[in-house]
């Protein structure tokens, strides 16, 4: 009998840095109405200086093992996948030092970068992995620190972004069991990979044996593209999934979309035909996250008790590449640390 990975632990860390509206306003003459208006975000959490994302990762992930009540020591976790685009280092990865960091030395360890879709690709990895009976447990993060990526003199980019890391753990179960991951549907489109990227920094623009030009070591996308975008390509993937399992829309209970933007996630509910009180919503306190909004929006709505045990969740996201996903599962008996 196939083997159904099957979610069984819910860990979430923000920085405790609280960056207001009201704060970004100041420095960008702006106002708090005008952010709230265009993104619905409030507020977001920054890393302190000399905090990154493995450290924020670290924290997710523990807190993610605490409450699957697995204990951090070599052998416990045979696969860490890490989501993020803004990794400690070009080179190397940044999951295997978690992976240290928390006691599961010799677990396999790697980056998965997708951006903002990230942690559902890692999420269809570890669930693939445990599927083939190469995992019995995985640890799944997406963490970032977006404060260290973003152009200081741009008000589009700083007043959405926020850091912060949430992970959950899978274990190999039954089809039947709450927590079961029942399906992915993953995409993308490379046609369009200026809509959202940092021009220099990579092998591209060092191969051209060019200086990069100002602003270009910074975090950049166009907006309007990516609205529209995400809206399409969110719905399109969250119906080719449902159509291909077999689940009516009118039986999910939750969907919990990337956070990116307030406007987007109703579009995206609208088009579903999901009423918008049934999609989880927290972008206001903190932000988008980018790989790491569902993780932290998940344990935001397991901690109100908004998630009931058994239902039916459906995850969806969309990211620079272009790159997009959804994954679906029943919701588990999970206390998120």
């Amino acid at each position: 009998m196939p083997l159904t990975a099957v979610l069984t632990g819910l860990g979430a860390y923000l920085p405790p840095r609280r960056v207001s509206n009201e704060e970004l306003a100041d420095r960008f003459d702006t106002t708090d109405e005008w952010i709230t208006s265009r993104t619905g975000i409030r507020s977001r959490r920054w890393a302190d200086p000399g905090t990154s994302t493995g450290d924020l990762a670290v924290e997710a992930g523990h807190r993610a093992l605490k409450s699957a009540g697995v204990d951090p020591e070599p052998g416990a976790v045979d696969l860490v996948v890490l989501a993020t685009t803004t990794p400690d280092h070009l080179c190397p990865a940044t999951a295997p030092d978690v992976a240290a960091r928390l006691g599961l030395v010799g677990a396999a360890a790697f980056d998965i970068s997708a951006v903002c879709s990230g942690f559902v690709y890692a999420l269809e990895t570890a669930a693939n992995a445990i599927g083939t009976g190469r995992a019995r447990t995985a640890l799944v993060i997406g963490a970032e620190t977006y404060s260290t990526i973003l152009n200081p003199a741009d008000r589009t980019t700083s007043v959405i972004f926020g850091d912060g890391a949430g992970a959950v753990v899978l274990t190999a179960g039954d089809a039947d069991r709450p927590g079961a991951l029942h399906g992915f549907e993953l995409g993308s489109d490379g046609t369009q990979k200026d809509v959202i990227c940092i021009p220099a920094g990579g092998s591209r623009q060092r191969a051209a044996l060019t200086d990069p030009a100002p602003g270009d070591e910074y975090f950049a996308m166009e907006g309007r593209k990516v609205f529209l975008s995400a809206v399409q390509r969110m719905s399109e993937s969250s119906t080719s999934l449902l159509d291909r399992i077999g689940w009516p829309v009118e039986s999910l209970g939750h969907l919990v979309g990337h956070q990116a933007n307030v406007r987007i996630l109703r579009a995206v509910a609208e088009q579903l035909g999901i009423p918008a009180e049934r999609a989880v919503v927290n972008l206001d306190q903190v932000g988008n996250t980018s790989a790491a909004s569902i993780p932290i929006a998940l344990a935001d709505a397991a901690a109100s008790d908004s998630l009931t045990v058994g239902e039916r969740v459906l995850l969806t996201a969309f990211g620079g590449g272009l790159t997009w996903g959804s994954a679906a599962l029943t919701w588990p008996d999970v206390v998120p640390a």
